[in-house]
């Protein structure tokens, strides 16, 4: 596992390397098939990863954003968003981040959320503590919460709830302390510092997931599906991290509304 945590992270060093002279840049954005921007920082910086998985680890599969899946029945599996959050970056905001997960037979085993503009990087490994190292400080811990009126909720957008998703989202928007709006795979790395209490998201693809839950339960979280449920590559894409298990019960019941 040490050689692939090493791995991993000079992937993402890599990614990094591509992104960080075009975030703020004049850059050309493209329209994907979905409506979201991709720029030549999404495909530069997934091809970099790719290239690297390719030369240090050639009996892998690779699932990615960009450039589709290799492989993927594969045993040990790379999962790859090159940039999460797109909008983020090409508007200038650091609220953005690379995405590297590997999969052990489906399970992610690993996990970084790296926020090359900022220099923070989060760390998850199955069985392990999570590992933040960043400029402004903060430890990788969640913090106790177990009362849903004291937690403060964040999500990537109230609009990504489809019809049927929206009425238990908003029911569970009405239970909390308060209620903050974007920042994609960064508001589960805050999670993790102990800094957010739930983060609720939908229409989520294995790339926009599979990093983050060695991450979250790694500092003592959980990332569940809205029910509760233990996340697969066959999931709906309804995603909830809580910092607090105990915080559990009451958000899958308000979101079942």
């Amino acid at each position: 596992m040490e050689a692939l945590i090493a791995s991993a992270e000079a992937a993402a060093d890599l990614a990094g390397a591509v992104i960080r002279p075009l975030f703020r840049s004049a850059l050309l954005v493209e329209a994907k098939g979905d409506a979201s921007p991709v720029t030549e920082a999404d495909r530069g910086a997934e091809r970099a990863i790719r290239d690297h998985i390719a030369r240090h680890h050639p009996d892998h599969g690779v699932i990615g954003e960009e450039y589709g899946n290799d492989r993927a029945d594969a045993e040990w599996v790379w999962v790859l968003d090159p940039i999460d959050g797109t909008r983020a970056f090409v508007t200038g905001r650091p609220l953005f981040g690379t995405l590297i997960a590997l999969l052990h037979r489906g399970r992610p085993v690993l996990g970084i959320i790296d926020q090359p503009a900022t220099g923070e990087r989060w760390i998850g490994v199955e069985g392990r503590r999570t590992v933040f190292r960043g400029p402004f400080g903060g430890t990788a811990g969640c913090r106790p919460c177990p009362e849903i009126g004291a937690a403060e909720l964040a999500s990537t957008s109230p609009d990504i709830f489809p019809p049927g998703q929206d009425a238990g989202f908003l029911a569970l928007r009405r239970s909390v302390r308060r209620v903050s709006w974007g920042g994609d795979c960064y508001i589960y790395g805050l999670l993790a510092l102990g800094l957010i209490d739930v983060v609720v998201d939908a229409t989520m693809k294995p790339w926009d997931w599979a990093a983050l839950v060695p991450v979250v339960e790694g500092a003592g979280g959980r990332v569940t599906d809205h029910a509760g449920r233990v996340l697969t590559l066959e999931s709906a894409g309804d995603v909830m991290a809580v910092g607090d298990p105990a915080l559990l019960p009451a958000c899958t019941a308000l979101l079942s509304v």
